[in-house]
This record gives structure tokens, sequence and C-alpha cells, in this order.
């Protein structure tokens, strides 16, 4: 038992040495991003005053850039299209009416890449500002972000239909708003149109993944099909998941056609047995999500008004792709071209049967 307790304390000693050996090489890699962060922004700088203030033209890039490379051989970053970018970063973020210094401290945890990936593709500085934020808050690789970015994750957040103002507390509820996108963009999955709703939800779970990626942050999933029995009748929930920022459960009900008053109803029955059956009274309220293939505004902020419990309304999208086992049977543009050649060589000889007829 004491060989047992000693094995234990052991590996719980190596783990905390780990996880401070881990968080001391993060502080590490932050530190040393800002100080490059630092010298690109200063560069940036330079080189746009220079450029705006002297006749020298942009063309001093390039030959700032070969000294540079000659002096710092070992040292990358240099190239020309980077200071140009290092000129662009600047000048795109100096326009702010932020201050500039709290700027720089946010752009200056994540890495470069990721700075010029959002400069590029962001409209405009509070849009920039908003990804940054969210590379941040959610680690994302530059792939990542760019697949958030052109999947315009910016413009869908908190533009689900919702009754929470009404029946969530402030701040809470402005959490719960903030939290909601419409539409929601499945674009992981290939289905049919007319797919079922039992299809649609089979592939969110085999995905599950890539769909808690596009529900965001905070996301954990519970179950699918979760047995709720009410007055001895059984129902089903097509998907439970635990928002851990709001401390809620989240209900989500998938629907393949446009929504209809009445899925509000049977989401406030299911939200209510939640509440009694597993929600704890340190746990905030549980939340309704339903998801449509499309809705009315109108008709949605009806059905939602009067309800006292807190629900969401929103559409998805699904990739309307060709399937990747249709994709096998279609010919290539080779086979194509091939194949119009050799009608084009047969019409050809027929022709010239005729005329010898």
């Amino acid at each position: 038992m004491n060989l047992v307790k000693k094995h234990i304390e052991y590996i719980n000693w190596v783990n905390e040495l780990k996880s401070l050996i881990q968080n001391t090489q993060i502080k590490a890699s932050i530190s040393v991003n800002r100080e490059l962060l630092g010298l690109y922004w200063r560069l940036g700088q330079s080189i746009s005053d220079k450029v705006e203030k002297t006749n020298w033209g942009s063309s001093v890039v390039e030959e700032l850039s070969k000294d540079l490379k000659k002096e710092f051989p070992n040292q990358k970053g240099f190239s020309r299209s980077n200071l140009f970018s290092m000129k662009k970063w600047f000048e795109f973020y100096s326009k702010s009416e932020i201050e500039i210094e709290k700027i720089q401290q946010l752009v200056g945890q994540i890495p470069w890449g990721q700075n010029v990936l959002i400069i590029s593709k962001s409209k405009n500085i509070e849009e920039a500002i908003f990804y940054s934020n969210k590379t941040i808050e959610n680690n994302w690789s530059r792939s990542v972000l760019l697949h958030q970015i052109e999947l315009g994750y910016y413009e869908r957040r908190g533009k689900a239909t919702t009754n929470f103002i009404e029946t969530l507390p402030a701040p809470h509820s402005e959490l719960a708003t903030e939290t909601l996108k419409d539409p929601y963009k499945f674009d992981f999955l290939t289905l049919q149109e007319k797919a079922l709703e039992k299809d649609i939800e089979n592939q969110l779970v085999k995905h599950i993944t890539s769909f808690l990626l596009e529900l965001g942050k905070g996301f954990s999933f519970v179950g699918q099909q979760i047995p709720v029995k009410i007055d001895n009748q059984d129902f089903y929930i097509d998907l439970l998941f635990y928002h851990i920022k709001l401390k809620c459960y989240i209900v989500i009900e998938l629907k393949a056609i446009e929504f209809k008053a009445e899925f509000a109803g049977k989401m406030n029955l299911y939200l209510s047995a939640i509440d009694d059956t597993l929600k704890t009274e340190a746990e905030n309220p549980t939340i309704g999500l339903l998801l449509c293939k499309s809705k009315s505004e109108i008709i949605a902020e009806y059905a939602l008004r009067g309800m006292k419990q807190p629900i969401g309304i929103a559409e998805y999208e699904i990739n309307k792709a060709i399937p990747k086992e249709i994709k096998t049977e279609l010919p290539t543009i080779e086979e194509i071209e091939l194949a119009t050649t050799k009608a084009m060589h047969n019409a050809g000889e027929s022709a010239k049967i005729k005329k010898e007829q």
C-alpha cells in the first residue's frame, strides 16, 4: 500500500513539474514573440514614415531588404514582401481611435503569420481586433483562423433570433447572445439537399470535433438522443451540450425544414425537463437552440414572445459540394477531352466514308 501511495505521489510530483516547464515555455515563447512583433512594429512605422516624408518611393523597401539580409544573414523576416507587410500592419492600426499601446499589447500575443492574415482579410479595425481576440482566446492556428474568417464568423456572431434579454439576467443574457451564431456553417458535411434530420444529426456527431469548432469555445458534448421521461411519456433530445463559460446545459434540436412556431413549444418542454432533472442550483437555466434549414424572422420572434425559457433560433447551411462517392463516378477533364477527340475523329471518318460512297 505504501508503495502504491509513493508511486502516486511521484506521478503527481512529475505532473506538477511538467506543468511548470510547459507554462514557462509558453511564457517564454510569448515573450519572444512580443519582442519580435515590437521590432516589426517599429520597422513598419519607420518604413511608412520614410516613404511618406521623402521622395524615395516604395522601391527603397527592396534596397532595405537587401541591406538587412546582408547585415543579418541568419535572421529571417527581412524579405521585401515581409517588410511591406510590416508597413501595412502599422498603417492599418495607426488609423484606429483605440490607444496604439493597447493595440500593440493585443496583437503582440499572437504570431506574426496570424497578424498578417488578419489585416489582409479584415474589412476594418473592429473586425481585426475581434479576430485577434478570438485567436488568443481559442489558440487558433493560421489554418483554423483562415477557416473562421472565410466562414464569416465575425458577421454571424450574435445573429440568432433569441429571447435571452427577456429570460436571462444581465450580463448572462449578453454573453449567451454573443455565443450563438446565424447561420451555422456545416461545411464539413456533404449530404443530399433533402437530408433527413437523423442523417444530419449522425453526421454532426461523427464529425464532433468540427461541430464543436463551429459551435465555438466552451461547448462540451454530453450526448445524442438523450431520453427524457415526462408524465410516463418518453421524449428524446437530439443533442445535449454543456457550456463551461455560461455554466448551463444547451439543448440543440435539428429541423430539416423551415422553422415552425410549434418547435418553440416543444423546446420549452425539453428545457423545463432538463432544468428539473439535470441542472443544479449552482448552474444557470438551460438554453435551447433550434437549428432549422430556414426561418422567417417575424414568425421566430412571435413564437418566442412570452416564452419563459431561453431559446435561440438559427439557420444552418450544409456543404452543397458533390459527394466524394459521386465524384469518383464522374469523368475527369482528360477523359472528357479524350472522348470529345474520339467523337470528332469518328464524325470525320463517317463524313469521309459517306463522301466516298
